[in-house]
């Protein structure tokens, strides 16, 4: 499985009155750490999207182990948890770059739709992004 690391340093304005990272600062750093991985592959969202193919979420899962802080350096590391034709599950790890210690761990589950919310087989109507994704699940 191919990963990709993204990096960023928290925010004052992500964090709340006791100097913790805010939950609903999660859901944000995962899709930065997708968009990220789909570019890494060769695409972007807006690549995509300009041939009409949406990547909705359709649930979030979020399972905090460990507080981030204010300027505290995070590595948010992104792969593929599993995809068919219609569906796809992206994995998330966030550390604390200094020590690597795991902060946090979840998934996004998306459906590939047409810009009418209709599903689609990403495999006939994008085939060389099917086999980009395909390889990075299988990639060892």
């Amino acid at each position: 499985m191919i990963t990709s690391d993204s990096e960023i340093v928290v925010r004052y304005a992500e964090t709340d009155q006791m100097g913790i990272v805010h939950h609903s600062n999660y859901p944000v750093w995962f899709e930065l750490g997708r968009t990220d991985f789909i570019r890494k592959l060769g695409y972007s969202y807006s690549k995509i999207e300009e041939a009409g193919i949406l990547l909705p979420l359709t649930d979030l899962k979020c399972s905090f182990k460990a507080p981030a802080r204010y300027e505290d350096e995070i590595i948010i590391r992104t792969h593929i948890e599993k995809m068919t034709c219609v569906r796809i599950t992206f994995g998330y790890e966030i550390f604390k770059k200094k020590d690597m210690s795991l902060i946090a761990r979840g998934e996004t589950f998306h459906a590939w739709t047409d810009k009418n919310l209709k599903p689609v087989n990403i495999s006939k109507r994008m085939p060389e992004l099917y086999g980009i994704m395909e390889k990075a699940l299988k990639s060892d």
